[in-house]
């Protein structure tokens, strides 16, 4: 026991509210914890990504696979939003139906714009952006409304229907006089390609217009520069990537060939035409003769604009249609059980006609099942377009940084277990009684794109794409050649402007229906 004596005191303790500086220690500690708490939480929290190396950041990750694929694989390690850096671009990827909508939908303003690099400018018509990279603003939106409502809207696609049917009937020709060879083989890529370019060409500049194999060469030069990414397009702020890179220059040479031609093409369609002057007016007329009469316009339509508009509509309407004929026809060969289906359904359908006619294309509900699920699993353009974040906005809860490209990962969305059952199949069925579309609303299927952005030549598109699917299928059955098995079908894809096959698919047709 202790004891004290009388007069004396215990020890003092280290009371706090004895001590000043204790009793300041103590409240100081936890108000700064909180404040800087507060400090780091307030901070930018940029999207995950992987491990990066100096100057050439992320460029080491994307290396042995096709970039889709890569960004699909990554985002499995790294989350639906990752940040990435290619060489000094930075790069963000959504690949989930989530991330899709808050950036298409959520925050579709802040990415509305195009990113357009000092590199691409070049390919450009005469400073024009058209309508595909045009930044974001009142002149864009005038310029999509004389798009959708004067050149690309069901009424217009429905004009050129003549024009699709002549050129199905070519192409079909073109396959009949191969098969007066029993067995031999056709590149149906080729012949497919051939279908899609002429009727878009002619929808476009019509058929008076007699050069068009080099308007196509042209066309197919743009594609080809314009899909293969340079030092510039990697290090944008390098004067040096400017002067070693031999892009731009090669740009700039077939600018000048382009433009020279399109102008040719514009004094043609501007001379009176006498008699003729009753035909069907083709795209070029339509733009020149709303140049000329609609004075309400806020921004004139200038020749520079219509000749990079007519660089657009060849694109998106070509390019894509033509990639998803040639997956449709792989995807229907390589799945016996499905191709038998469709054609029991089309000739069942059309038997009374004896040929394919567009009106008729509505009863035939299978063809379409078979079209989406191709679009389902291979997306045109599998990273949709590329977007540019042009305001501070939160994506899944992490800050996009301003100026960063914003990539779209449909092609990996389309395939995610998530949203679809046995998502790596080619079931068309998944479609019967499923209401997820392609027209923007459904976050987990967008080929098309959503948003202000969204690809405004869809119904154009779609037209080639099933006169011509409706009317092969009709008429002719299709073997592999050599006796191939149909599991053996390659189909191996690379990507240009789109994602297309990698080897042109090679068939031997056998006429069932007489053209």
């Amino acid at each position: 026991m202790v004891r004290f004596e009388l007069g004396t005191h215990p020890p003092k303790t280290m009371d706090a509210s004895h001590n000043p500086l204790l009793a300041l220690g103590v409240l100081i500690i936890p108000l700064a914890y909180f404040i800087l708490a507060a400090r780091l939480r307030a901070g930018p929290r940029p999207p995950p990504g992987p491990w990066a190396l100096p100057l050439i950041g992320h460029l080491h990750h994307m290396m042995d696979k096709l970039p889709h694929h890569r960004m699909r694989d990554l985002a499995r390690r790294h989350g639906p939003l990752m940040l990435l850096r290619l060489g000094d671009l930075p790069i963000v990827v959504a690949s989930s139906a989530e991330a899709a909508r808050e950036v298409m939908r959520t925050h579709d303003v802040a990415f509305a714009t195009r990113p357009i690099s000092m590199i691409k400018r070049l390919t450009l018509v005469d400073g024009s952006e058209g309508l595909i990279f045009a930044p974001y603003g009142n002149a864009w939106r005038q310029l999509r409304k004389i798009c959708t409502v004067e050149l690309l809207s069901a009424r217009c696609v429905q004009s050129s229907r003549s024009i699709r049917e002549q050129e199905v009937q070519r192409l079909l020709q073109e396959v009949l006089t191969a098969t007066a060879t029993p067995g031999a083989a056709v590149n149906l890529s080729a012949l497919l390609s051939s279908y899609v370019n002429d009727s878009t060409v002619r929808a476009i500049i019509g058929s008076r217009f007699k050069d068009r194999e080099t308007f196509l060469r042209l066309m197919g030069e743009s594609m080809e520069l314009f899909s293969r990414p340079g030092l510039p397009d990697l290090y944008p702020s390098s004067r040096l990537a400017m002067l070693i890179s031999r892009k731009p220059r090669l740009m700039k040479h077939h600018h000048h060939e382009m433009m020279g031609f399109m102008e040719t093409i514009i004094q043609e369609h501007q001379v009176p035409q006498g008699a003729a002057g009753d035909k069907e007016e083709d795209l070029v007329d339509v733009l020149l003769r709303i140049q000329k009469e609609d004075n309400s316009l806020e921004f004139p339509l200038t020749t520079h604009t219509i000749k990079a508009v007519m660089a657009d509509l060849f694109v998106a309407g070509s390019e894509t249609s033509a990639t998803m004929l040639q997956w449709a026809m792989s995807e229907l060969i390589k799945n016996p059980r499905v191709m038998q289906k469709v054609q029991g359904e089309v000739r069942r359908v059309l038997n009374e006609q004896g040929k394919v006619m567009e009106e008729s294309l509505r009863n035939i509900h299978y063809l379409h099942l078979v079209i989406k699920e191709t679009l389902r699993l291979h997306p045109a353009l599998p990273l949709l377009l590329p977007r540019e974040c042009r305001s501070p906005c939160q994506v899944l809860g992490f800050d996009v940084p301003v100026g960063a490209t914003v990539l779209v990962n449909a092609w990996a969305i389309g395939r995610d277990p998530m949203h679809w059952d046995k998502p790596e199949e080619f079931m068309p069925e998944r479609f019967e009684f499923n209401t997820v579309d392609f027209k923007g609303g459904d976050f987990e299927y967008t080929p098309f794109g959503a948003g202000r952005r969204m690809c405004p030549g869809m119904t154009f598109g779609l037209a080639n794409m099933e006169l011509a699917l409706a009317s092969i299928l009709y008429h002719f059955d299709w073997e592999l050649p050599h006796g191939m098995a149909a599991v053996d079908l390659d189909m191996a894809e690379v990507v240009t402007v789109t994602s297309r096959r990698k080897h042109d698919l090679l068939v031997v047709p056998v006429v069932r229906m007489p053209i």
